[in-house]
């Protein structure tokens, strides 16, 4: 009897998730349909629309799973010792002054074998 229920209600979810698509579908169809509408108000429709579509997206199994998913993402991000804007700004100058000198090294690498290349071939001026 439990994958009976189980059956059941992976076929309510996948009415849900088909009635979350279809509002989207008829959301957009609305917003090119009353083109002669303000576009304020019919990007207002549309978020309303949309909102309505995942209320009931969010009411299936895989729904709550991924709510459940970004309430813990929250949580994590909350626990993050995030660093000063001392320390990024020293990170970024470090980074910038790093890829300068690798350029200007790669740049001269390229002088060098490029001066190589014009000897051996004989292009030289």
């Amino acid at each position: 009897m439990n994958s009976r229920a189980e059956a059941r209600g992976a076929s309510l979810d996948s009415i849900k998730l088909a009635v979350a698509a279809f509002l989207l579908v008829i959301g957009i169809f609305a917003f090119y349909y009353f083109s002669g509408i303000s576009t304020l108000l019919r990007v207002i429709g549309l978020l309303v629309i949309s909102g309505a579509a995942v209320a009931v997206a969010f009411q299936t199994e895989r729904g709550r799973l991924l709510w459940q998913f970004v309430s813990d993402a929250r949580m994590e991000v909350r626990k993050v010792v995030w660093p000063t804007r001392q320390e990024t700004l020293q990170t970024t100058l470090v980074v910038v002054v790093m890829v300068l000198i690798l350029g200007i090294l790669l740049w001269l690498f390229d002088m060098v074998l490029m001066a190589i290349l014009r000897f051996l071939t004989g292009q030289g001026g």
